[in-house]
């Protein structure tokens, strides 16, 4: 665990504006400490983006600079508003709106929609499918469901690009669209027309009119435009790489020419941009807005050197940044395991390949919602859910049933409440009269949730009893976490899960997360799996143009940058059980991706250069002593028993050896080429020269 100022959340809120500013790096202080005009924050994964925007709030409520109620803070996902405001509570601060965009802009709305149209705003359609479904019968197109999706998407692009239907086909082809599910332009604009026509028939908005609208609104009355502005006068923008047209335009509006911004972002992160959102905003901030400030966060206490390395890897390879935004991380964990680079020959192989290596990772002691799957496209998903259900690993779909949705987690939130009030009235739950004294809220939580099948063991097996008893067990780690951190009480934790519900916030489960690289974006782990990661799938093979395939190389660094200290690429030479094995690993990955022995196209003497060159690049996040006790050893073992040194343990693994430092027979068995073969002959001599001890005399002769 890093000892950095960004290791721990706080327990308790800092007194003093110095105590607060004391616990940042040097660049989060920098941000923390400008609270006036606009200021660019430029941070690199893992760097602590969060914790430097939620202190420099917390720092200007403390010296006066901010009113906390005049503050918003507007974030990509639901969750990291969520996540904001917790840690803003965790610092003292109360009364900041941290809402998405959308969020934000439907506030807004519903408070002044009767007063500028009135009655009730129109219901807001939940799903675009219905409404593209009629557009598209009027128009005698017809869709299957996949064709609806893709319809869906294009009429989102346009909306959010501000683009109309009459000037669809013009801004279409100049942004290098070719339409959408088989239609020309022309018939996509001609079916933009008629949905436009559906909603108003059906007296339905879309989420993208909510911010339309919420434009409008703000445009034609300026006395609304200044009720809004004397509310808000700070604003903070996190993931601002990803900002459209359409939410530019209404921070302008809500900024009404005022440079009151603190934006976050990182360009090496945009993977948005077939959904119409621009990097530009950030890349050409400090023009937007004169004398603007820009700090870049490059410390980054997310993931280990090597997982640093192979990012920072991938984005060098790409060419410089034009725009110059792009940050190079600079590792601050201690070194950790080398990463895994493994081909399989099918799919199915790589599926069972990986749920085996995930099997040693949780037996070693890393926790099994600490572990992901992340993979290009959801197709891929499959393969790996029968994999781990075979090796009877639990695991959850990102993207699947909401948390929130799930039947036994109404249930409990629904009795949780009751015992909230009964608590509060100073009934039942939070007296133990014979005991005299008062249960703790997480004990409370438990007699709750007994009575709806949670227990202190899981129960045997997978299935629809396993599953409730995880919703449940997360309802159950929540309230640790929450008493831990805030001495949350019993009416505390309702309060967060109501919060936490309206939001989609959903505590971890207890499974290996299986996520598209897209929906993992904002998320971390401390192992990752980066399924498939072969030509043709990432890139995807309908990724065509410089910009296209430079969005793809960054989606690869978002996956990358998903690990704290276990990370493994993969990928499958063949699809299908026999079939040809064509496939390559990806060309974002040319240079790093290890020579394979005795594939053609390569010398035997070009293999051992590229090996002594990983070798090398490897041994400087390795213990040179160890490294060189372990070399000397295989030495001397390789002469007494006439073996080839490379047969007793390869170059490879003693550097793996010395990065893990590894202390039991179980972490040594998680260095790449330590098999139980190489456990049984060497493994007691090998710890002992990690732990810079003498060999046992029987090492050699149990090997002979």
């Amino acid at each position: 665990m890093s000892t950095t100022p960004t290791a721990t959340r706080a327990s308790t809120a800092p007194r003093t504006p110095e105590e607060l500013l004391g616990a940042l790096d040097p660049d989060q202080r920098e941000v923390a400490q400008h609270l006036s005009g606009p200021l660019c924050v430029l941070a690199g994964a893992g760097t602590g983006k969060t914790r430097a925007v939620t202190y420099r709030i917390a720092h200007g409520a403390m010296v006066g600079a901010f009113q906390p109620s005049r503050v918003l803070a507007v974030t990509f996902t639901a969750r990291a508003a969520s996540e904001m405001r917790s840690r803003l509570r965790d610092l003292g601060v109360a009364g900041v709106q941290a809402r998405t965009f959308h969020a934000a802009a439907l506030r807004q709305l519903s408070y002044f929609w009767p007063q500028v149209v009135g009655g009730a705003l129109p219901r807001l359609a939940e799903h675009k499918a219905p409404l593209v479904a009629e557009a598209s019968g009027r128009l005698g197109l017809g869709a299957d469901r996949i064709a609806l999706r893709d319809l869906a998407a294009e009429i989102e692009w346009a909306k959010v690009s501000l683009v109309t239907a009459e000037d669809y086909p013009r801004s279409a082809a100049k942004a290098g669209r070719t339409g959408a599910a088989g239609h020309d332009l022309t018939t996509v604009a001609r079916l933009l027309s008629v949905y436009e026509e559906v909603k108003t028939a059906r007296g339905v908005i879309d989420f993208e009119d909510v911010l339309l609208l919420t434009v409008g609104v703000l445009t034609e009355r300026e006395d609304i435009a200044r009720t809004v502005r004397e509310q808000y006068r700070h604003f903070v923008v996190d993931e601002y790489q990803d900002v459209s047209p359409l939410q530019q335009r209404l921070l302008d509006l809500w900024l009404g020419g005022r440079h009151e911004l603190c934006v976050v972002g990182d360009v090496s992160q945009t993977i948005y941009s077939f959904t119409g959102a621009s990097p530009r905003y950030l890349t050409g901030f400090a023009s937007a807005h004169p004398g603007a400030v820009v700090v870049r966060l490059v410390r980054d206490y997310r993931s280990t050197p090597q997982v640093v390395r192979l990012a920072n890897d991938v984005l060098a390879r790409a060419g410089r940044d034009r725009s110059n935004a792009a940050v190079r991380l600079e590792a601050q964990r201690p070194s950790g395991p080398p990463v895994a680079y493994l081909t399989f020959d099918d799919d199915d192989a790589e599926a069972a390949g990986v749920a085996s290596r995930i099997g040693e990772l949780v037996a070693s002691g890393v926790p099994v919602r600490e572990i992901a799957i992340l993979y290009r496209t959801n197709a891929q998903a499959e393969a790996f859910e029968q994999a781990l259900a075979s090796a009877g690993i639990a695991y959850l779909v990102r993207g699947g049933e909401r948390f929130f949705s799930r039947r036994e987690v109404r249930e409990a939130m629904a009795m949780l409440a009751g015992a909230a009030r009964s608590a509060s009235s100073g009934q039942g739950a939070g007296d133990d009269d014979d005991a005299g004294t008062t249960m703790s809220m997480p004990q409370q939580v438990r007699d709750v949730l007994a009575s709806t099948g949670w227990s202190a063991s899981p129960p045997e097996g997978r299935g629809a009893v396993r599953e409730r008893w995880e919703s449940l067990d997360a309802l159950v780690r929540l309230a640790d976490d929450l008493h831990r951190q805030r001495s949350a009480d019993l009416p505390a934790l309702v309060t967060e899960l109501t919060e936490r519900a309206a939001e989609q916030h959903a505590p971890a489960v207890e499974g290996v997360t299986l996520a598209s690289l897209h929906a993992a974006k904002g998320l971390e782990w401390d192992a990752v799996f980066l399924a498939g990661v072969c030509e043709g799938l990432l890139p995807i093979s309908f990724a065509e143009g410089a910009e296209s395939i430079a969005e793809e190389r960054r989606l690869l660094y978002v996956g990358v940058t998903r690990a704290r200290e276990h990370l493994t690429l993969s990928f499958a030479r063949s699809r299908s059980v026999g079939g040809r094995g064509t496939r390559k690993p990806s060309r974002f990955l040319d240079g790093i991706w290890p020579a394979e022995e005795g594939r053609s196209g390569t010398s035997e003497r070009q293999r051992r250069k590229a090996r002594a060159a990983a070798v090398q690049d490897a041994l400087a996040d390795a213990d040179p002593e160890v490294y060189e006790r372990l070399r000397q050893w295989r030495g001397a073992l390789a002469k007494e028993t006439g073996k080839p040194a490379y047969t007793i343990l390869h170059d490879t693994t003693l550097v793996g050896i010395a990065t893990m430092m590894p202390r039991t027979l179980r972490q040594l068995a998680l260095v790449r080429g330590i098999g139980a073969a190489k456990i049984e002959a060497y493994g007691a001599a090998v710890l002992a020269l990690v732990a810079g001890e003498e060999p046992p005399a029987s090492s050699t002769s149990s090997s002979s």
